[in-house]
């Protein structure tokens, strides 16, 4: 098995041989165990696209691997849910719906398990073991990855994160922002009053990580090796990002955070913890753009609307028939592009959708794609960030 110390090493870009900028990209990750819903989609599409177009001009590292978040309760307790009320039975032909809904059942139940009933997953978890309905899920997953030509930051592989637990609540401690209250028998907080910021639990009183917690243990490690790194979240959870944004920029790196919206259906903003997502899973969704067009239209299509049009906030709800004239449009720039030769080299016109930061924005720079006067797309931009 790789160790965290192997892992967190070979993360790091070799800029000092390119002499190009250094950016790790941490977007949120998605449990698995529910269908891939449009929200989902969205975070995944917008991650993409930075990532394909900054690497272009920086190098870039896409840490968003699953192994880190096993840690979580929702994850350990959903998996002990499965094993106490099915016990061996097999995951292997199920969809994400029928796995998604064993999910509301245990999200319903309501009581969590004991810390004790969920230690051996824990600890099996940090070995790379995974529940078979979520290598199921994950599977299912990198089909998707693949149709929409997601890249794929090792969904199904081990990525441990650099630091275990101890060490990461250690390391906090020597920045002077860990409160510890373990011995008497309380939580442990992450502690940034000091800049005007709220305590905020890391670890139950039973030794329970949260999501921060598993963030702080594989990114603590991994930034003070970039110059940049990109933060791209649900806007929900801005009050925890903000927390880690300040953890990390006192490591070095400058920190951008960069806040999603959901995509509400029917004018909802739901969890899809509470389902919902049967018309409008990334299953269906790819189906019907299967019929309308060959698959360089929709992976583009896709881009255009769940970029561009629905944009960084969650205001307008998820409209098939406006995602098939995003398909269409995406046929017709497919059909022009490439038609004029590149005014400039690809990494001087991804530049200008720069600010003061290293990283290209994927709104503006998928955005200009829509303007009515806009020439034709050059064909080493499309096949560099969007096919």
């Amino acid at each position: 098995m790789t160790t965290p110390t192997t892992v967190a090493a070979h993360a790091v870009p070799r800029s000092r041989h390119t002499g190009r900028p250094r950016v790790l990209l941490a977007p949120i990750t998605v449990t698995p165990s529910k269908p891939l819903a449009p929200s989902h989609l969205k975070g995944l599409l917008w991650t993409d696209v930075l990532y394909r177009a900054t690497r272009c001009v920086a190098d870039v590292v896409h840490r968003a691997g699953q192994t880190p978040y096993h840690r979580t309760e929702q994850t350990l307790g959903f998996w002990e849910f499965l094993d106490r009320t099915r016990g061996d039975t097999g995951y292997d032909t199920l969809t994400e719906d029928e796995i998604g809904t064993l999910y509301m059942e245990f999200r319903a139940a309501g009581a969590p398990a004991p810390a004790a009933a969920l230690r051996p997953y824990a600890e099996a978890a940090e070995r790379g073991w995974v529940h078979p309905a979520g290598q199921r899920v994950l599977r299912l997953w990198t089909g998707y990855y693949a149709e929409l030509g997601l890249h794929d930051p090792g969904l199904l592989r081990h990525q441990p994160p650099g630091l275990g637990l101890e060490a990461a609540l250690e390391r906090l401690g020597t920045l002077d922002m860990c409160l510890d209250q373990r011995g008497t028998g309380g939580p442990v907080y992450l502690d940034l009053t000091r800049y005007g910021l709220p305590l905020r639990q890391l670890v139950t009183a039973d030794g329970r990580p949260n999501y921060l917690a598993c963030a702080l243990r594989d990114l603590l490690p991994l930034a003070p090796s970039f110059d940049e790194v990109v933060l791209l979240y649900d806007t929900g959870l801005d009050p925890d990002y903000q927390l880690l944004a300040r953890v990390l920029t006192a490591l070095g790196p400058r920190v951008r955070r960069i806040p999603v919206g959901r995509v509400p259906v029917d004018g909802r903003i739901r969890s899809a913890r509470h389902g919902g997502w049967r018309e409008h899973q990334a299953r269906t969704v790819l189906a019907a753009a299967r019929e309308q067009a060959a698959a360089p239209a929709v992976r583009l299509g896709v881009r255009l609307y769940f970029i561009a049009v629905l944009g960084p906030g969650q205001h307008e709800s998820f409209r098939p028939d406006l995602l098939s004239q995003c398909i269409r449009r995406a046929e017709r720039l497919l059909d022009t592009a490439g038609q004029e030769p590149s005014p400039a080299p690809l990494a001087e016109r991804l530049a200008r959708h720069r600010k003061d930061h290293v990283y290209v924005d994927p709104y503006r720079l998928t955005s200009q794609l829509l303007g009515r006067r806009r020439a034709a797309p050059a064909q080493d931009l499309l096949s560099a960030v969007f096919l």
